[in-house]
């Protein structure tokens, strides 16, 4: 039983994903009243009639994968086994920051369902700009945004190389794969442009370059092209939503 809600957090994370690339495309067009982002995605769920239901639900699956990963980071995957002393320090890095990144959606959630959610862009610059105040805080943000490049480089690795067919429980088609593909491609790239940007704030002192995605697919769309980069944006991370309705089918848990 709780493995199907923790299953259930792939649909959940699945629906965001289609929002945020729904977000960036309208973004594209001149209509950006909602952030394109995990807060705006919530946002704009609880404007629907029936909204918030679907994030008090949200806010237990969520809670239910980031548990789920916690205890695949020290117990390994129920699917596959470890040998000695469980699983590699990187798999246990890996399980527990996605445990924190569904936890974190699951705190989002919770806030929108109460109707209390905030801008995630206006609480990234409003912490950025605290941090920029001390030496520590700016060290901080650097290797923040690091990791987050990193975590980035990672997505458009796995994405590329098709590492990804080794965490569903069997050969996926054709289709499937160029899903997960253009999937994690897309969000790998603007996972790195976030990391680049925080970064970014530290050495112009401008919090508001830590904007979170919403600010990165803003900035994406002041470039040259930039509508167009927006629609390519946002369609990839719809790809990836897609791709998340795989997984909660498919994956090995």
């Amino acid at each position: 039983m709780f493995e199907r809600f923790a299953r259930a957090g792939y649909v959940g994370s699945g629906v965001v994903h289609l929002l945020i690339g729904y977000l960036a495309i309208r973004v594209a067009f001149g209509h950006g009243d909602q952030e394109a982002s995990q807060s705006g995605a919530m946002a704009e769920l609880a404007e629907r009639p029936g909204g918030t239901l679907v994030l008090w639900v949200a806010v237990v699956v969520f809670v239910a994968m980031g548990l789920w990963r916690f205890a695949e980071a020290v117990f390994g995957k129920a699917s596959e086994p470890e040998a000695g002393d469980g699983p590699n320090p990187f798999d246990r890095f890996k399980a527990f920051s996605v445990g924190v990144v569904y936890l974190a959606f699951a705190y989002t959630a919770f806030g929108f369902a109460r109707g209390s959610g905030r801008s995630s862009g206006e609480q990234n610059a409003s912490l950025t700009a605290r941090l920029l105040q001390s030496g520590a805080g700016k060290f901080v943000l650097v290797v923040a945004g690091l990791v987050i490049l990193g975590v980035g480089a990672y997505h458009v690795y796995k994405g590329v190389s098709k590492n990804f067919v080794d965490d569903l429980k069997s050969h996926p088609s054709t289709a499937v794969q160029r899903l997960g593909l253009v999937g994690y491609v897309a969000k790998g790239l603007a996972l790195g442009l976030v990391g680049v940007l925080v970064i970014v704030a530290v050495f112009q002192a401008d919090p508001q370059k830590a904007a979170g995605l919403d600010g990165a697919l803003k900035t994406l769309g002041a470039q040259p092209f930039g509508a167009v980069l927006l629609v390519l944006a946002g369609l990839g991370i719809g790809v990836y939503g897609l791709y998340s309705f795989v997984m909660a089918r498919d994956a090995r848990m």
